[in-house]
């Protein structure tokens, strides 16, 4: 009878050190997992963490863009922002894989207004500025901080030869000074220089704008938007 206990209670031992070993096991299984689960997570974290974007370069839109082709957004910067009342928008010519240049005319055979663009996000795309070979603007200078009065200076040619001449800030509409400079005309290039006194701005960027006028209904015929960074003291 004793052997017989002995070897029950022997049996019994064995059988529950089994068990714990075995919860052990499983225990430290789950500890793994939950580490490497842990892992995995840091890891996905890490890799999908977004850079944020530099828009300062950019005149349009302001902050985010939603435009995912270039030519929409150059459609509705001369719309919005130049003023074209029925731009007729060519196709990106590609400087790189990230920006180009989108041609856009008023009319059919009017001058072309070229819109510079660029996929700053690797996804959107913004307007850098716009330029025209009627309108060229050597002062101040792309992203030169400005203070009011400023002097514009450069070359041009329009009907009449007058321009345009205004001083833009980011998210506002009317300019903050706008005024009217003489030219070359017929097509002959000619100097211009203009002091343009504005009012004190808001934002800390904006642009300068040139423009002429169409001599048939005195819409927006064409135009140079310059980037520009305020010196507000």
């Amino acid at each position: 009878m004793r052997a017989s206990r002995s070897r029950t209670v022997r049996r019994l031992g064995v059988a529950v050190l089994v068990v714990a070993l075995a919860a052990c096991g499983g225990s430290e299984s789950a500890d793994d997992t939950t580490t490497s689960s842990s892992r995995r997570t840091t890891t996905s974290s890490s890799s999908t963490t977004t850079v944020p974007v530099d828009t300062s370069i950019a005149v349009f839109p302001v902050g985010a863009s939603t435009f995912t082709a270039p030519e929409e957004v150059a459609r509705a910067f001369v719309a919005d922002y130049v003023g074209f009342t029925e731009p007729i928008v060519g196709t990106m010519a590609a400087g790189d894989t990230r920006s180009g240049e989108v041609p856009v005319r008023t009319t059919e055979r009017g001058p072309v207004t070229t819109v510079l663009v660029r996929q700053l996000d690797g996804v959107h795309w913004w307007v850098l500025g716009a330029s025209s070979p009627n309108l060229i603007l050597d002062s101040p200078a792309a992203n030169e901080v400005i203070g009011s009065p400023v002097t514009l200076r450069g070359r041009s040619t329009a009907f009449e030869a007058q321009i345009r001449t205004e001083v833009r800030q980011d998210g506002t509409a009317p300019p903050l000074g706008e005024g009217t400079a003489m030219g070359g005309s017929m097509g002959e290039m000619g100097p211009f220089s203009d002091v343009l006194a504005f009012t004190r701005p808001s934002a800390a960027r904006g642009a300068v704008m040139l423009s002429t006028r169409s001599m048939m209904d005195g819409t927006i015929a064409e135009a140079t938007v310059v980037r520009i960074a305020f010196g507000i003291e």
